[in-house]
């Protein structure tokens, strides 16, 4: 009589089991299906880029230096930017990567730039 007073008769402690298992149910199903999407959604074709230094050659170019590691027999596309001292942009050049057998490769490029610049820098890079 008391149990049944507050609730805790066995027909609801069956119910709230159920809707535990059920819970955890969904739980995993969604736990799952973010593993797949973040696991096999294609991360392996990633591209990365790196800066590794600049020359200013003189009011008017800059050369700049970077490392690119793609996947391999892939081409890619990457934009090269020079700044002036106030960050503004003073020189932009877009320089398409040809397919190649090895993942990490280095390029060196040379920038016409409107205005003295004091750093060169890629900006970003994507596969074509």
């Amino acid at each position: 009589m008391i149990q049944s007073r507050y609730g805790r008769t066995p027909s609801r402690k069956k119910r709230d089991r159920r809707i535990l298992w059920g819970l955890g149910g969904i739980f995993v199903l969604v736990l799952g299906a973010w593993v797949v999407w973040t696991g096999l959604d294609g991360a392996s074709t990633q591209i990365e880029a790196r800066d590794i230094g600049h020359t200013i050659i003189d009011a008017h170019s800059v050369s700049v230096t970077f490392e690119v590691a793609l996947p391999v027999n892939r081409t890619a596309s990457c934009a090269v930017q020079a700044l002036n001292e106030s960050y503004s942009v003073v020189g932009w050049k877009i320089i398409d990567l040809p397919a190649s057998t090895l993942y990490n490769r280095s390029f060196t490029e040379i920038l016409r730039t409107t205005d003295l610049s004091n750093t060169g820098l890629i900006y970003q890079c994507w596969l074509t």
